[in-house]
């Protein structure tokens, strides 16, 4: 029996469903079956019943799971301990509009974790870090975002950024053909404004400036409607739900990449801090940084990655 077998018998008894379970522990779904076929082998009782439809805990699953928590429980405290993480402060984390979903399972046993509730855009959130209000943020920046704020930073995700248009035609447009909305408000699009016109500068796509805060959700919608042309989405509206009258359309020669940033302070000292950077960002790739057909703005951190990768 090992720790790891039991911490993903808890994922499952929690979720009641392997794919998901899956998802939340970040390994693939034939791997967490034959983890708990073996600790069950081990264990010499049956912790699930389960069909196509449904997963249930068995009586002995269930008689077995306080326990199980117990011990993980016990063994993250250890590993805090061990680390000389145990009676530091919480970590403060802010974000922007995404994080990694399962951040609070990648933390348990290594800091203990404050998500910062005070959603704010990228330069705010990156600014906070830099003051001291927040130890780690998830946000967009620029290298001379960087150097002016003496933060340090590393990738952690990638949105691919797509137009939005009226009517039915979901083919691929030209990024010189899209409109990028900017916006008069700074405070709040700073990050944004800067991105959509150096994108627009570097393909030929046409900048359009609003004071209605339309470069996402309904107004921006308006806006597709009345120009007739392909514009630049947002990130945050990424998921966004669409009106019946809307389509997303891939952008290509190049399509736009949006990165996300996990950025803290330079010569930060903090163990905890340091031990959840590497959590957070183990296993990240490139996310397709290196391919040719894609593009990110000059002084994008993470150009770097490209330049390497090819």
């Amino acid at each position: 029996m090992e720790l790891r077998q039991l911490r993903y018998f808890v994922a499952v008894a929690e979720e009641l469903n392997f794919g998901r379970a899956a998802g939340r522990l970040r390994i693939a779904g034939p791997s967490l079956s034959q983890q708990i076929k073996a600790l069950e082998k081990d264990l010499k009782v049956t912790l699930f019943e389960r069909d196509r439809r449904s997963v249930v805990l068995t009586p002995a699953g269930a008689a077995l799971l306080p326990d199980a928590r117990a011990l993980v429980s016990d063994a993250d405290e250890l590993r805090r301990r061990a680390m000389g993480l145990g009676v530091s402060q919480p970590v403060r984390v802010g974000y922007v509009n995404w994080c990694p979903v399962d951040w609070a399972q990648r933390a348990a046993g290594v800091a203990e974790l404050r998500v910062d509730t005070w959603v704010m855009p990228s330069h705010a959130q990156a600014a906070r870090v830099a003051e001291g209000s927040l130890d780690l943020a998830i946000c967009w920046v620029q290298n001379s975002d960087l150097e002016k704020l003496s933060l340090d930073a590393r990738l952690l995700g990638v949105d691919r950024l797509y137009a939005l248009a009226a009517g039915s035609d979901e083919s691929p447009v030209e990024a010189g053909d899209t409109v990028v909305l900017v916006d008069s408000d700074a405070a709040s699009w700073s990050s944004w404004n800067r991105y959509g016109e150096q994108f627009a500068s570097a393909t030929g796509a046409r900048v359009m400036r609003t004071d209605d805060g339309g470069v996402t959700g309904p107004t921006l919608f308006e806006h597709v409607r009345g120009l007739r042309r392909a514009v630049l989405n947002n990130p945050k509206g990424q998921d966004e739900t669409l009106p019946k009258d809307l389509v997303r359309r891939p952008v290509v020669n190049p399509s736009p990449l949006w990165t996300w940033s996990l950025v803290w302070r330079r010569g930060e000292d903090n163990p905890a801090i340091h031990a959840l950077i590497d959590e957070f960002t183990r296993g990240v790739g490139d996310f397709g940084l290196g391919d040719a057909s894609v593009w990110l703005p000059a002084d994008d951190p993470h150009q770097a990655l490209d330049e390497s990768s090819g």
